[in-house]
């Protein structure tokens, strides 16, 4: 049986409407901007923390939309499942870089991501609800 990581994750939006991916060192796969919950904090500290972390991005629990939970195959840990608590943050336009362990930052169309390795979960869940429900819904 996979072990489970839980995690929370943003879908950041940029006002033209692309998403953020990130890709961390050493690996292939673009993912959202998050990372592991730690003891004794809520999905919500969790990503404000490693959207500092990684993004040197500063938010606010207030600015988050909670999407809904995902899991799916970790991209980076065989037999593990992520089990994720995606938000929605809506960034502007924000200069965002790149820091501690991420090693590219790529703003893409939701709709059409062009052919970059991605997570499972933002393949096959996080971009589609997006698609399916995110051009529709007013925030």
């Amino acid at each position: 049986m996979a072990k489970t990581i839980r995690i929370a994750a943003a879908l950041l939006l940029r006002s033209d409407g692309k998403t953020l991916l990130v890709r961390k060192r050493g690996t292939a796969a673009f993912m959202q901007p998050g990372g592991k919950v730690e003891p004794g904090e809520t999905a919500e500290e969790a990503l404000l923390r490693e959207l500092f972390e990684e993004l040197g991005l500063v938010a606010e629990t207030g600015d988050l939309t909670f999407l809904g939970h995902f899991q799916a195959p970790a991209a980076n840990e065989p037999d593990h499942l992520v089990v994720a608590d995606i938000f929605r943050l809506h960034v502007g336009d924000a200069e965002i870089k790149a820091t501690a362990e991420i090693e590219e930052v790529r703003w893409v169309s939701p709709q059409d991501p062009q052919d970059i390795i991605m997570a499972p979960l933002t393949e096959h869940h996080v971009l589609p609800f997006h698609r399916q429900r995110g051009a529709s819904v007013d925030d």
